[in-house]
């Protein structure tokens, strides 16, 4: 026997042994952990992970050297560690189960209705830059803002340009607080958003820029801050926040943030698909 052909009928044995169930578990196991390492890039727990695996390599190395007092105190670190790490990542395990709750399926916002907000928005943030107008804009994407919400004016008006520009008239009643657009209407104005806890922020941003942070570090909205005092405009996302941006580079985070979330799923979707039809396939053959 050819070396070829032993691993033709190890192959072909490997492979028949593989049902459908199978590649549809191998998939979704691995979408779980591919959204895992992609939640844990953009918050704080990718430093826990490094934590967590630093403290299990000490334990086991304490074990094995039979280093029994440093191997108790480590176990016992390791014990009530856990219940302290929750506390301490509250936040960022709250994001997590809203993350794996989103209606991702039902509440999408395709190309031309990002394109169409992202235009308003560009065009009355170039006002307000100009003109050095406050302003906090919340684009709501999978996780809703309900909570938010109820706490300021329900509009429920088409996005406009002139109507985020009433909005923010200084001296207007709404103009100290949040709009928040869903899909691509202002649902709500005069919103009282969480202040950002990141002790990093500069002490010269106030409390429009530590509202706007605050929010994307509990969600995965999108917020558009413009400075009152310089016109400088920055955007947050996934609680990072970046400044002195210009009216190009706003739209084009802004659409393509919009549009991620539907980019991320195709190569799953194709997968997917392709296992589907191999599956078909093979059971008509059968």
């Amino acid at each position: 026997m050819s070396v070829s052909e032993f691993f033709s009928d190890i192959s072909s044995g490997v492979l028949a042994g593989i049902t459908f169930t199978d590649i549809i578990d191998v998939v979704i196991v691995a979408f779980v952990v591919y959204k895992i390492i992609g939640f844990m890039q953009a918050t704080r727990a990718e430093q826990l992970v490094k934590g967590l695996i630093v403290l299990l390599i000490a334990t086991y190395l304490s074990g094995f050297f039979n280093l029994y007092t440093l191997n108790w105190i480590l176990k016992g670190t390791l014990s009530f560690g856990v219940i302290a790490l929750i506390i301490i990542f509250q936040p960022e395990l709250r994001r997590g189960l809203e993350y794996l709750g989103r209606g991702g399926l039902i509440r999408r916002r395709d190309k031309d209705q990002a394109k169409k907000v992202a235009s308003i928005i560009v065009r009355a943030v170039e006002h307000f830059s100009a003109e050095r107008i406050g302003a906090l804009i919340i684009i709501e994407r999978q996780i809703l803002l309900n909570d938010h919400t109820e706490h300021g004016t329900i509009l429920d008006s088409a996005l406009s340009e002139e109507l985020l520009g009433a909005i923010f008239y200084e001296g207007a009643p709404l103009h100290d607080g949040a709009a928040i657009i869903r899909g691509d209407r202002i649902y709500a104005a005069g919103c009282i958003l969480p202040l950002s806890s990141n002790r990093t922020l500069s002490r010269e941003l106030g409390t429009r820029h530590r509202a706007g942070t605050g929010i994307t570090e509990n969600s995965d909205a999108i917020a558009v801050i413009v400075s009152e005092e310089t016109g400088v405009i920055s955007i947050a996302i996934d609680g990072n926040l970046t400044r002195f941006l210009d009216l190009k580079t706003v739209e084009k985070t802004i659409l393509n943030s919009s549009l991620e979330e539907q980019e991320e799923r195709k190569p799953f979707a194709d997968a997917f698909k392709k296992f589907w039809k191999k599956a078909e396939g093979r059971d008509t053959h059968e």
